[in-house]
C-alpha cells in the first residue's frame, strides 16, 4: 500500500515528551484550561493537533524541545500540518474501526497482534490510530464486508457517543457555613441530658466551653 499524508497529532505523552514533564502535567494543564479541548477523540482518547499544542510553547515556564519536536515529526513519514480540525482527515482508532468493520474491538486487537489487519497509521500515547482510507483499503484486499452506514458516519463527522478517557476536576461545591448548636443550660438534675448533649456536639468537632452559673 502506497504511503500516504498523516497528520502531526499528539496525545498526553506525547505532549509531556515535547515539554519533558510528565503526562499527569500535561492532563492537568487540560483540566485547568490552559490546553485546548481535543481536537479528535477516537476511541474515547483525546488528541492535538500539533499547532494547537504549539500554542503553550513560551507560556509561563512551558517550552518545546525543538530537538524533541524534530525527533517526533521525524517518526511520522509525509506527516503535516492540517490548518485546523475542519481539515483533519477521517481518523479511527480501534473502536471506530470495529464498528466500520462490523466486528468487535476486541477482533480488531486480535488481528492487529496478528498482523491481520493494515499497520497503524499512528501510534499515539500507546494507542493505534489509522485514517479511515487505511481501513478501507485494507478491507477490500482483504474481501472483508465493510458497514457503509458507519463509513458514511464518519465521513459526515458523526461518532457514536464515547465517553473521552481520563476525568476533568469538577469544582467544588460551595456548602453553606455549619452553625454551631445554640447554648443550653443544665442543672445537676439533668445529668443525662447534658452527657447527651455533650457527646453530640463533640462528634460535630466543636469544642465545649463550661460556664458555672449560681
Amino acid at each position: 500500500m502506497a504511503q500516504v499524508r498523516v497528520p502531526f497529532l499528539l496525545g498526553h505523552a506525547e505532549i509531556a515528551f515535547l515539554f519533558h514533564v510528565e503526562p499527569q502535567t500535561s492532563q492537568r494543564w487540560r483540566t485547568e484550561g490552559k490546553l485546548d479541548e481535543p481536537d479528535l477523540i477516537a476511541s474515547g482518547n483525546p488528541y492535538w493537533l500539533l499547532s494547537t499544542v504549539m500554542r503553550l510553547d513560551g507560556e509561563g515556564d512551558r517550552k518545546v524541545d525543538r530537538e524533541r519536536l524534530a525527533r517526533h515529526k521525524a517518526g511520522i513519514p509525509l506527516g503535516y500540518d492540517p490548518e485546523d480540525k475542519e481539515h483533519l482527515p477521517v481518523v479511527v482508532g480501534i473502536q471506530e474501526a470495529a464498528r466500520v468493520l462490523g466486528r468487535d474491538a476486541q477482533a480488531i486487537s486480535r488481528w492487529r497482534n496478528r498482523q491481520r489487519i493494515a499497520e497503524a497509521d499512528l501510534l499515539l500515547s500507546g494507542s493505534p490510530l489509522w485514517l479511515l482510507e487505511t481501513i478501507l483499503d485494507d478491507a477490500r484486499q482483504r474481501q472483508r464486508p465493510i458497514v457503509s452506514a458507519e463509513v458514511a458516519a464518519l465521513r459526515a463527522g458523526q461518532r457514536a457517543p464515547q465517553k473521552p478517557r481520563g476525568r476533568r476536576l469538577k469544582a467544588p461545591t460551595a456548602r453553606p457555613p455549619r452553625q454551631p448548636p445554640a447554648a443550653q443550660t443544665f442543672a445537676s438534675a439533668d445529668h443525662g441530658a447534658a452527657t447527651e448533649f455533650l457527646t453530640s456536639v463533640l462528634a460535630q468537632g466543636y469544642s465545649v466551653t463550661i460556664k458555672p452559673q449560681l
